[in-house]
């Protein structure tokens, strides 16, 4: 089933399907849909289904008494693959010319990367779904499969962005492990097109550092229901469709338990966590003119867990450490959000069409716990002839740590848009305007205490230098770190954008360009310090040519200036104090890429390949402990990045789709002019590869596999110490996950009525294995003090071990 052996398949095809209207968004039945070989109609309800000859160019022609034709040019799929097509008729003649979906995906004039939902869907992972897609793309990292965060080149968590139905979406802001996580926010199950760019986008695309992911939901054309399940959750998803097709409304169901990864690290615990969101996406047609849209959420994270103990084997093989801690205590976290936002879409006219968009988001959380954990550190018996094999021979220090959190958020966001776009002859004008009101609530309560061999070890700060435990200190009893703040910030800003397009012709060479500004203006107020206002400007551009050359190549050029104004966590320092003086991070852009499509083995594949530098100043340093980021909240560093992708993606077996990437990255930041070292996100090489597969003699045995390989990124510092004496890297981190799956009904085997399987357009059922080749991999320090020495050790926190899932999916 991993054979890689390429073998010929006969009129492999590929399907279109959807619903025929009429310039009053009524169904025509009966159109007569044809292409160059094939042929179908439509019916009553103006649906249709039309197999094409994949990897080949097609001209589909829709053609009705009394309407003129419709006819969708140069049209090429891949094998297996399903595009979605609603055309409607009316008195006048419209060609859609020169889709430009290639067989290996889309070709981008502007730089994004467009993935198959369908990828998304089947390929396994820890926490399966968009995220886990976006980590095998190059540029695109994180070294914990349990977190749906993610870094681009070189930027943190904070510094992508996240669109569903151009509406900004959120994620809660006091999660600080990744298994507190749960859920991406997005819903694989409801996604229409998946478009991610890593560097060098529109002015469209907002005010952050790194990325954009632009996610559209579908839009249904007939009734469906599909039920998920697994041993970490299950899922549900809901399509309808009026009889006219004016409203028609998805929405999905998602549960999900962590309990069978989590349990599979050291720290052994009673776990109990729920994670449950409740997705719904509407749309009502009030004429072809004038479309609703609603957009609704809401999720309930309820984090609560009890750790037990934890054996971690360290060090060298000449030098073995332990560490063993039995814990007391636990944990009770919660993230409740929802989000409720209204669109309206205008059609001025064939080329013009305005959107208003209004949403608010609510985020309320809670971090209460009270864990005390007693440490024996020491080395380890390796004599094999010894009954205490593996054991504490000789304990190096004795202590406890005593960590208290009461942590309350509470947030509301609240936006007002609006989008146009005036589209003719390869030319467009977009602009937009955006209103935002952003209210956050917080009150931190953190101590931490540590106890080694009878005293309490006192902060590093001036103040409380001691000769302990040589020389007793009698004092009050100090938290050795401690975060106490109330915040009240309220955030006004008003940004927009406006950017002009064309495609041209440069002899024989088509040539593509666009240029766009953005500007952002916001006020902070709040109580304790001085309303402050800012105001910046990002000019952008792209250009691209595909020479009329006889390889098929395509070059692109992007160069912008990328702004991100301080949201709430930003201007929080590692004290819980607010800065209201934190200045937009910036960024200058250079991103220089290719594409480049051919033919190998008889099969088709695209070469994807660029080069990028970022200028980084304003920058406001972090540290990052797991998934919780800590700004110092001043712009007092200047930083770079720099580095090169590479993607090879296509039919490395026919009918399927498969890719490589390579990437490498430098980035390193110089604080207050003290020289340059690494910043926490400098992922240096990284390697991945998504591969789908099928047994030859039983093709509905499907094979699905991702491998990825990250060099370690750096390892972090302890509480209070100084990065610039802490560079230490992370092991690297490797990981494979696989799942193999039988396909007992799809669009391609359907059965007769009589058969059992008639009811299901698909069933599947299948397992996965996580981690298969069981690597330790690492992802924070847990830094522990020798009694004696008063030495530091860094134990590594160990990520999920070798874990299999078992999985079923059907559709009705």
């Amino acid at each position: 089933m991993l054979m890689l052996v390429a073998f010929s398949l006969q009129a492999q095809t590929a399907t279109v399907y959807g619903v025929i209207l009429d310039k009053n968004n009524n169904p025509i039945p009966r159109v007569n849909i044809v292409t160059e070989n094939r042929g179908t109609t439509s019916d009553e309800n103006g649906h249709y289904l039309l197999e094409l000859i994949a990897e080949t160019k097609n001209t589909i022609v829709f053609s009705h008494l009394g309407h003129q034709d419709v006819i969708l040019e140069d049209l090429i799929l891949n094998t297996n693959e399903t595009y979605e097509f609603n055309p409607v008729m009316n008195t006048s003649a419209i060609q859609v010319a020169g889709v430009d979906v290639s067989a290996t995906g889309v070709k981008s004039v502007d730089g994004i990367t467009t993935v198959s939902p369908e990828i998304v869907r089947k390929i396994p992972g820890a926490n399966a779904g968009v995220e886990n897609i976006l980590k095998l793309l190059p540029g695109v990292s994180f070294n914990n499969e349990l977190s749906t965060q993610y870094h681009v080149r070189g930027g943190n968590f904070d510094e992508n962005l996240v669109y569903v139905n151009d509406i900004e979406v959120y994620r809660p802001f006091l999660i600080r492990s990744a298994q507190q996580e749960g859920l991406s926010f997005v819903n694989s199950d409801m996604i229409s097109t998946l478009k991610f760019s890593a560097g060098g986008f529109q002015s469209k695309y907002g005010d952050r550092l790194s990325s954009v992911l632009d996610i559209t939901y579908k839009t249904p054309v007939k009734f469906g229901l599909r039920l998920n399940g697994s041993l970490l959750g299950a899922s549900t998803t809901l399509e309808t469709a009026s009889q006219s097709q004016r409203f028609t409304t998805i929405t999905g169901m998602r549960y999900r338990n962590n309990s069978l990864l989590v349990n599979s690290q050291q720290t052994q615990s009673n776990l109990n966590p729920t994670f449950v969101d409740l997705q719904t996406f509407l749309t009502y047609r009030f004429s072809k003119k004038f479309h609703l849209n609603f957009l609704g959420t809401y999720s309930i994270n309820d984090y609560e867990n009890e750790p037990l103990t934890r054996q971690t084997n360290f060090g060298t093989l000449n030098d073995p450490q332990l560490l063993l801690i039995f814990y007391d205590g636990m944990e009770n976290n919660t993230y409740n959000s929802a989000l409720g936002a209204i669109k309206a879409d205008y059609f001025v006219g064939d080329y013009t069409k305005l959107s208003f968009t209004t949403s608010v988001y609510h985020t309320q959380e809670e971090e209460f716990s009270d864990v005390i954990a007693s440490y024996e550190l020491g080395e380890v018996e390796t004599d094999l002839n010894s009954p205490d094999l593996g054991e504490a021979i000789s304990t190096r220090g004795v202590g406890s740590q005593f960590n208290r959190a009461r942590n309350q958020l509470d947030a509301l966001i609240f936006n007002l848009s609006h989008r146009g776009a005036y589209k003719k002859n390869g030319t467009s004008l977009e602009w937009g305007v955006k209103y935002a009101h952003e209210d956050f609530r917080d009150q931190l309560r953190e101590s931490e205490f540590i106890d080694s061999a009878g005293f309490f070890i006192r902060p590093s700060e001036p103040e409380f230098v001691n000769n302990q435990p040589e020389e007793p200190f009698i004092a009050d009893i100090v938290s050795f770190d401690a975060v106490r703040a109330t915040n009240f910030v309220k955030t006004n800003r008003l940004s927009g954008f406006v950017q002009y397009a064309t495609q041209t012709q440069w002899g024989t060479h088509n040539i593509y360009w666009n240029l766009g500004l953005r500007a952002h203006y916001w006020n902070l107020n709040g109580p304790g310090f001085a309303s402050t206002s800012q105001t910046i400007l990002s000019p952008r551009g792209q250009f691209s040519i595909k020479p009329d050359w006889e390889s098929d190549v395509l070059f692109r050029f992007a160069v912008g200036s990328y702004q991100q104004p301080p949201f709430y966590r930003e201007l929080r320092n590692r004290f819980g104090e607010i800065n209201p003086n934190v200045e937009a991070q910036r960024s200058i852009h250079y991103v220089l890429g290719s594409e480049y499509s051919f033919n190998l083995w008889e099969q088709p594949f695209t070469l994807i390949g660029e080069a990028y530098y970022k200028n980084l100043y304003n920058v406001n340093p972090y540290t990052i402990e797991d998934v919780r980021i800590r700004y110092a909240a001043e712009n007092n560093a200047k930083a770079f990045a720099y580095g090169f992708d590479f993607r090879l993606t296509g039919a490395f077996v026919p009918g399927t789709q498969s890719w490589v990437s390579l990437g490498y990255l430098q980035t390193e930041e110089n604080i207050d002019g003290r020289g340059y070292i690494s910043r926490p996100t400098d992922q240096r090489f990284k390697f991945a590869v998504l591969f789908q597969d099928y047994v030859p003699s039983i093709p509905n045995l499907k094979l699905y596999l991702n491998l990825v390989y990250n060099t370690g990124v750096p390892g972090g510092s302890p509480s209070n110490a100084d990065p610039y004496n802490f560079q230490n890297r992370l092991r690297d981190y490797r990981r494979a996950d696989m799942g193999i799956s039988y396909i007992f009904a799809d669009e391609k085997n359907s059965r007769p009525k009589e058969h059992w399987l008639h009811a299901f357009e698909e069933f599947n059922v299948g397992f996965e294995i996580f981690n298969m080749f069981n690597n330790q991999n690492s992802i924070t320090n847990t830094w522990v003090r020798d009694v004696d020495s008063r030495q530091q050790f860094a134990v590594p926190n160990f990520l999920t071990s070798r874990v299999i899932n078992l999985k079923f999916g059907m559709r009705f």
